[in-house]
């Protein structure tokens, strides 16, 4: 403000408002279902025009698709006969009697019950966990990060001194094992992403520049790289009898390159944390680690759980490359069953890839909604 200006509006600086705000309208939430379209529709030729362009595409590509998918659709049928009939859609009796594949793959059938134990158990937790106000979540944590990973590996694996028999990995596929790449790569990526991205801010060099050297090399190759790498050159660094297994050659390698993303997701929050929390935290008395685990990490979390979610996304849809090292994911079980001559047909490929994506979008939208109630919950905690 200049120094001989006096008291009152005419006489403020040039960028405040010198005349009343005019009176704007009732959140859209708050309006009819007909102000609600208008508003996001119909404001203005522009958006009218968009809006009837996708109106029209809309109805020109939506009858064939629906055609395809339910009104000439196989729901049930011995063989692919019914679905290789000149105008059959999609063939869903394809999907129902190779489902068991798609789930299991080729684990042995008597036990089976094991996969369905350890989804069961994995899912039962991960509601626990996820349950905002569920009660002692702590414990819940305990059990999926540090528990459920061996019992999961003697469930799967097999015990024969509990009388479980081993499977053998080559026999492991299917859905079960794209869950098993997802969930081992978000349970090791965001403690290690954590350690990673405070190793890289440390003010010891050392640490700093190795967490910045691994780091930076894994996201600098592609996934691919890194899945070839664990699984050609780990067995090269152990003796003969500790090579790790073909399936956990991978698993290595997709937990460290999601790690090294996720470093710098977390690295985002703790540069977004003012310099206050952390004289506020000393102020308290709290040494290094108790002020990282009880002020700055919880607040840089909070800020980045966009960012935490994208990674998690991201790492579930990169679950199928582990299928360049011969591991039977989800969606090679459903490249390798639409090539069996009982069901082989011009719709099987395009209805096994429908279902794949299906299946790979309720996950991923599943997540992404979370995310957002999180957020949600989080802001009113914060009265915003």
């Amino acid at each position: 403000m200049p120094a001989n200006a006096g008291p009152g509006l005419s006489q403020t600086a040039a960028y405040v408002r010198r005349e009343r705000a005019a009176s704007r309208p009732p959140p859209v939430s708050q309006r009819n279902i007909v102000a609600l379209v208008r508003e996001n529709l119909f404001d203005g030729w522009r958006a009218s025009l968009l809006t009837l362009a996708a109106l029209a595409l809309i109805g020109l590509i939506l009858p064939s698709i629906l055609r395809f998918l339910i009104f000439d659709a196989v729901w049930s049928a011995p063989d692919g006969e019914l679905c290789r009939a000149p105008g059959a859609g999609a063939c869903w009796a394809f999907i129902a009697r190779k489902l068991p594949y798609f789930t299991y793959g080729s684990y042995p059938l008597a036990e089976r019950w094991r996969v369905d134990l350890t989804l069961v158990l994995g899912a039962a937790l991960i509601v626990w966990l996820l349950w905002l106000n569920a009660p002692r979540r702590q414990l819940a944590g305990i059990l999926f990060f540090l528990v459920y990973p061996i019992l999961s590996f003697i469930l799967l694996h097999g015990a024969p001194w509990l009388g479980l028999p081993r499977i053998d990995s080559d026999l492991w596929g299917g859905i079960f094992v794209s869950l098993l790449v997802a969930i081992v790569g978000i349970v090791v990526s965001l403690p290690l992403g954590i350690l990673l991205a405070l190793g890289r801010r440390s003010s010891l060099p050392a640490l700093s520049v190795v967490c910045t050297g691994f780091i930076e090399i894994v996201r600098g190759v592609p996934m691919i790289t890194v899945l070839f790498t664990a699984n050609t050159m780990l067995p090269l660094f152990v003796p003969e009898n500790l090579a790790p297994d073909r399936l956990v050659r991978p698993l290595i390698g997709v937990a460290l390159f999601a790690s090294a993303y996720m470093a710098e997701v977390v690295r985002g929050g703790l540069q977004a944390m003012p310099k206050g929390q952390f004289e506020g935290a000393q102020a308290l008395g709290l040494r290094a680690w108790p002020a990282l685990r009880l002020v700055i990490l919880p607040q840089a979390l909070r800020h980045v759980i966009p960012g935490i979610v994208n990674t998690f996304i991201g790492l579930f849809k990169d679950t199928t490359l582990v299928a360049v090292v011969g591991i039977f994911d989800f969606l090679r079980t459903v490249d390798t069953a639409r090539l069996d001559p009982v069901w082989a047909g011009p719709t099987i490929s395009t209805t096994g890839y429908v279902f794949a994506g299906v299946f790979y979008f309720a996950f991923c939208f599943g997540m992404s909604r979370y995310s957002l109630f999180v957020e949600r919950r989080l802001s009113r905690g914060r009265g915003h």
